[in-house]
């Protein structure tokens, strides 16, 4: 069975930093895409980030400069390095493992997904 436990989400200051971590159990890092989504009230959930299983990175247009993903492969970790935060990071934050083992493209589609933690809320204040 797949579970995914983020956390690390918060109220943050604009301008500061934070660091979002999902701990994955039931999958291996190396052997899985796993990407980052978040969902803003009444918007849908998007694309985010997302770390191919060889460790390669991939960006919404949006975040690129100020979110790095990252990962532990010994601590089954996967990481969202948001910098600079801005009000319109403001968010849950999902993390997600990609449906399918060794995959060589980096998916950005929900429905690539197949299993999904639980969220944590970023909150952004002035």
């Amino acid at each position: 069975q797949v579970q995914l436990l983020e956390s690390g989400g918060g109220l943050v200051q604009a301008g500061a930093s934070l660091r979002l971590s999902c701990v994955v159990s039931g999958r291996a890092l190396g052997s899985y895409t796993m990407g980052w989504f978040r969902q803003a009230p009444g918007t849908e959930r998007e694309f985010v980030a997302a770390i191919k299983c060889n460790g390669t990175p991939g960006y919404a247009e949006s975040v690129k400069g100020r979110f790095t993903i990252s990962r532990d492969t010994a601590m089954n970790t996967v990481y969202l390095q948001i910098d600079s935060v801005e009000f319109r990071d403001a968010a849950v934050y999902y993390c997600a493992s990609d449906r399918l083992i060794y995959r060589g493209t980096l998916v950005r589609m929900e429905r690539e997904y197949d299993s999904w933690g639980q969220g944590t809320q970023v909150t952004v204040s002035s």
